[in-house]
């Protein structure tokens, strides 16, 4: 992992953060750059320190407005900032909101350092994460939701093969060692797929993949 991770964590209990920063003061590319109890503070900070910032761990129950809607309004300003909704929630609306609003992972906070740590890494490198406890609600939503207007015709072989891996949450560096192919090539086939399915994150083309039945559960 060559690149550094500066994070801000939002949560609103005292004790959560602390307990985030203790897990995290070992990790040589993770930088935890500002903490906040509420969400006015993240955007006002942001407004001033985003392009040093590249990572967004919040709860779901924020003052001011929730973390699913700072997640939207993150997104919104400062697309580059990949989003873990960290959340004691499992609610089939709850995750299916936090997709909508684009956040790169949501993970339960039963989970433990280790789980923190791969969620962070793989979203990091373009991937997304979601608790294993969630997964099969994901599923169930979108497959629900297909579109036979969604066509996956236009993506190449390669392209469908990779876009597959990616909805798998497989990172780019994994999808690399997998296919025998540069993680540059990854990236560049990633894009173009973007640009063909018309989504604008990781996690946009995983709701592309089960809509167009490209995977199922």
């Amino acid at each position: 992992m060559n690149q550094n991770i500066n994070l801000i964590i939002a949560d609103d209990h005292q004790i959560v953060i602390d307990g985030l920063q203790f897990m995290l003061s070992s990790e040589k590319n993770i930088n935890v750059a500002h903490t906040c109890n509420n969400t006015t503070d993240v955007l006002n900070y942001l407004e001033k320190n985003s392009s040093g910032i590249n990572f967004l761990i919040t709860d779901i129950n924020m003052p001011t407005v929730s973390g699913i809607e700072l997640c939207r309004l993150v997104k919104a300003s400062y697309s580059h900032i990949k989003v873990l909704v960290l959340s004691m929630y499992s609610s089939k609306e709850i995750i299916k909101e936090s997709i909508l609003a684009e956040a790169d992972g949501y993970m339960l906070k039963n989970g433990g350092k280790d789980k923190l740590l791969e969620a962070i890494f793989k979203i990091s490198n373009d991937g997304t994460y979601y608790s294993e406890e969630i997964i099969p609600i994901i599923y169930s939503h979108f497959n629900s939701e297909k579109k036979a207007t969604q066509n996956i015709a236009q993506l190449s072989e390669r392209e469908k093969e990779i876009l597959t891996l990616i909805a798998k949450e497989l990172s780019s560096e994994q999808i690399a060692e997998k296919l025998f192919i540069s993680i540059k090539t990854v990236g560049n086939h990633r894009q173009n797929i973007l640009a063909k399915c018309d989504c604008r994150s990781s996690v946009g083309l995983v709701k592309y993949a089960i809509k167009t039945g490209l995977i199922s559960v």
